[in-house]
């Protein structure tokens, strides 16, 4: 029997359904978030993921220069780093892992043209890492001979993007 003051269902206590708990494990491990809480209705969750230390082979890992994320901002790239050279010029490589755009949208000319003379400054693509665009300026001046690299394709730290004729 009921109180009139007090509703029956507030006399239980919540009980968490394991169907939606799994449910939410899931979610949590494809967001790779390593913690959640949830309050709802007197009830709390709290989950978190049991952070193991890496596998000793794993912690003398190089770590890779990437951009760093800025609010509403393009970040500015690392400069690329010029190579050896080459029979037909020199090999200017990629300073992040990324995908190499040759203009700045779509529907937008190229920045550069194969055979184009080129200044120092000058931007010759874009990289976009982690969803912001990193413009690539030339470090030195003289003619594009030629892209190594197709437009919308990945790029890897340290590949050969364009050739240059100082």
């Amino acid at each position: 029997m009921t109180n009139d003051k007090t509703p029956a269902r507030a006399s239980k206590a919540p009980r968490v359904n394991l169907k939606d708990l799994k449910k939410l494990i899931d979610m949590m491990r494809k967001a790779e978030l390593s913690e959640v809480n949830i309050e709802q209705e007197g009830l709390k969750v709290n989950l978190k993921k049991d952070e193991k230390p890496l596998p000793q082979a794993m912690t003398h890992m190089v770590p890779m220069p990437m951009a760093a994320p800025m609010a509403h901002a393009a970040a500015p790239a690392p400069a690329p780093v010029a190579a050896a050279p080459v029979a037909d010029g020199v090999s200017v490589d990629s300073p992040m892992v990324g995908t190499l755009y040759r203009s700045p949208s779509p529907d937008s000319q190229p920045f550069t043209k194969d055979g184009q003379r080129i200044e120092v400054g000058q931007t010759v693509c874009i990289i976009e890492a982690m969803k912001l665009m990193n413009e690539i300026k030339a470090e030195t001046a003289g003619t594009l001979v030629r892209f190594l690299v197709d437009n919308a394709q990945p790029v890897e730290y340290g590949q050969p993007l364009y050739l240059i004729k100082p």
